[in-house]
């Protein structure tokens, strides 16, 4: 079937050095999901005064790998197969095909993937690779409240790449431009010289307390003369709001505002690290669909929303 953006799901969690469970990551997502489906659901929305659906957009739920959680070089099989399969399905929209086909190095149209995740291993065991072989060099906007820039140290060849250290070896490999974007940092190090494994990588950091000195519009406005006008890969790891045991993570309403100011960059991305067994009532898969909902408009509609207007404004009188 035709498409213009497929999500595909990745349970896949063995690159994990603590607190394991995303594997049941793209359930919870989904299950956040259920009111937003196309027909009866709530897919309106006041940012943007429109719903993804109503563009006439083919979007579509491709379900998702059954990565091996024995073999990781298998379950890596796995995903890849998948990951390919999915992005090399023919866009059938006559009005995007000339708009994608101008990015690939195979004079392609390709769908926009949206991949759940699932540990942040994903992102370079099926996904970068294979962007790769069809873009070139990726740029990519992290958004993350740890370094996933590590280096792999004391570890085996099979070791070397995890959830903390995927960034690195998407760098070694030559897989990423030198003009990236991390955005959300806030993690406890063992030294400043930590943070300098990002540049290294091509990573500009963006610090959680960026958005509280300068607010949204001046992280955006960072992030769009850093990156240009090129196609951007976007990984979102949800801790950089909440997930793990790090204090203080931007809000979903400041992420989803952030990624709205990044609409006409023509990106796939991940929303990666929900893990349901550690929080309740299904807070998290609920906020990381509501972002989907987002990436389906970032992508579609092509340019940001129309500036709120309110009581606030200048010249209107509140009642």
């Amino acid at each position: 079937m035709p498409l213009y953006i497929g999500i595909i799901g990745f349970p896949f969690d063995t690159k994990t050095g603590y607190r394991p469970g995303t594997r049941f990551g793209p359930f919870a997502i989904r299950s956040g999901s259920q009111r937003q489906i196309s027909g009866s659901g709530r897919r309106w929305t006041l940012a943007w005064c429109s719903s993804p659906y109503a563009q006439g957009s083919n979007v579509l739920d491709c379900g998702g790998a059954p990565p091996s959680p024995y073999d990781n070089s298998k379950a890596q099989d796995q995903m890849d197969a998948v990951y390919k399969s999915a992005f090399s399905t023919p866009n059938g929209e006559e009005r995007y095909r000339e708009h994608t086909k101008q990015f690939a190095l195979d004079g392609k149209e390709h769908p926009g993937i949206v991949t759940l995740g699932g540990d942040h291993t994903i992102v370079i065991l099926p996904i970068l690779r294979s962007l790769n072989k069809i873009h070139g060099l990726i740029l990519v906007i992290h958004f993350d409240a740890h370094l996933d820039t590590w280096p792999p140290t004391g570890t085996t060849a099979r070791g070397s790449i995890n959830h903390g250290s995927f960034f690195t070896a998407a760098a070694e490999e030559g897989l990423l431009t030198n003009t990236n974007v991390h955005a959300g940092i806030r993690c406890k190090m063992m030294g400043f010289d930590n943070i300098q494994h990002d540049p290294m990588a091509g990573l500009q950091v963006i610090t959680t307390d960026d958005i509280d000195d300068c607010g949204v519009k001046k992280v955006v406005e960072k992030m769009r003369q850093r990156i240009g006008d090129k196609p951007v890969y976007l990984s979102l790891d949800i801790d950089v709001v909440a997930g793990t045991p790090e204090i203080g993570g931007w809000t979903s309403p400041e992420v989803e505002r952030i990624l709205r100011g990044l609409t006409g960059l023509n990106f796939v991305a991940d929303i990666v690290e929900v893990a349901p067994a550690y929080e309740h009532a299904d807070i998290t898969g609920i906020a990381v669909a509501d972002i989907v909902h987002g990436f389906s408009f970032d992508d579609i509609v092509g340019e940001p929303p129309r500036p709120h207007v309110g009581p606030f404004e200048e010249g209107e009188e509140f009642k």
